[in-house]
């Protein structure tokens, strides 16, 4: 199959198809990252974008069974140099495109994806359509033309239902905005009994499960269209300890009176360089995010810089003055990418440990 890119510019690129035949609109970005494109590609923070990988080699390793950060793929589609066939790893129980395949994604190798990186970083991220159907370049513009963006797709991931993890040790209400599968595996490998919620769970709601802490997800999307959200942590950061991870880190820098914004064309990556205030020390983190906290829009609302991204100053973490509550906007759990910063989650167990706010 032959595949075609087509940017919102008039920009297109000449490819290869494979997975899923057909086309798909979605915002085009890029992942640095050279290993981890099985957890990439489920992580739900994905949603609505066409992920292009800046490693040319991607696949040689295949997927399986344990990987998976979702039950699926939410990206809009997959872009690579070269994608491996012939995967070679004693864990592979499949390759990419026949995982693409049964998820229903589209892809496109053969390309240059080191042009689509620069062109990305020097006008942002950018709407596309791909496809690996035989349409016409005119097609391809009439479609995106007609498509629609969404911004508050944490809506479409996030669970429907209230799901129980059952464990020995502290309550944690986990308010799922798109919640990774290895921020799940933290908190039950610190022993947590944890309630994942939909991400319009209420105060009331929550604090009839008797919680120690609470702990908001990572997700996609605009922050700002949570509004359920918002009005929630306003109200929760009072009395429970509470922990914000990616969107959930800038929801609460929303909830307490802060502004976000979209960034140019955002952090995704395992190699993200962070500067952690608190222990005057540099971390590796793994990232995914297209949106930030204004550092000026918090100084004024009880809330503290806690760690600092190393490549361009924005804000990767801030806690309260007063209160058990803190955030950071890169993933502690990795998944993947470097786990050094899992230490949050025992500063997070620790403030439960202490107990509620109380006021």
């Amino acid at each position: 199959m032959n595949g075609l890119i087509y940017l919102e510019d008039g920009t297109v690129y000449e490819g290869k198809g494979f997975g899923k035949k057909g086309t798909s609109v979605g915002e085009l970005v890029f992942n640095t990252s050279i290993t981890g494109y099985q957890e990439i590609l489920t992580d739900p923070s994905y949603a609505g974008q066409i992920i292009t990988m800046t490693y040319p080699l991607i696949g040689n390793y295949g997927v399986n069974q344990w990987e998976q950060e979702s039950e699926k793929v939410y990206a809009k589609g997959f872009v690579v140099k070269s994608i491996a066939q012939n995967p070679s790893n004693y864990m592979s129980e499949k390759t990419v495109e026949e995982m693409l395949k049964a998820m229903g994604i589209v892809g496109i190798s053969n390309v240059d994806t080191r042009s689509i990186t620069k062109k990305i970083r020097n006008t942002g991220a950018i709407k596309c359509v791909i496809s690996n159907e035989a349409l016409s370049v005119q097609d391809l513009e009439n479609h995106i033309k007609q498509a629609k963006q969404e911004d508050d797709w944490m809506k479409d991931v996030s669970t429907k239902k209230m799901i129980h993890i059952p464990g020995q040790g502290l309550k944690v209400a986990l308010v799922d905005f798109g919640v990774k599968a290895n921020i799940v595996n933290n908190l039950k490998a610190r022993g947590c009994d944890i309630t994942v919620l939909p991400y319009n769970t209420s105060y009331e709601e929550i604090m009839n499960l008797n919680p120690d802490g609470v702990l908001l997800s990572n997700g996609p999307g605009d922050p700002k269209t949570v509004t359920e959200a918002i009005a929630m942590v306003k109200k929760i950061m009072h009395k429970l300890p509470t922990f914000g991870i990616c969107l959930g880190h800038q929801i609460l820098g929303l909830a307490v009176g802060g502004d976000t914004y979209k960034m140019k064309y955002g952090h995704r990556g395992g190699n993200h360089g962070v500067y952690d205030i608190d222990k005057d020390k540099a971390y590796i983190t793994s990232q995914n995010h297209g949106y930030a906290v204004n550092p000026e829009s918090i100084k004024d609302k009880g809330m503290v810089l806690t760690h600092i991204n190393l490549n361009d100053n924005t804000v990767e973490g801030m806690k309260h003055k007063e209160l058990p509550v803190f955030s950071v906007q890169f993933h502690p759990e990795g998944a993947p990418g470097p786990t050094d910063s899992s230490y949050l989650f025992d500063k997070f167990m620790n403030l439960m440990k202490e107990g509620a706010v109380c006021l």
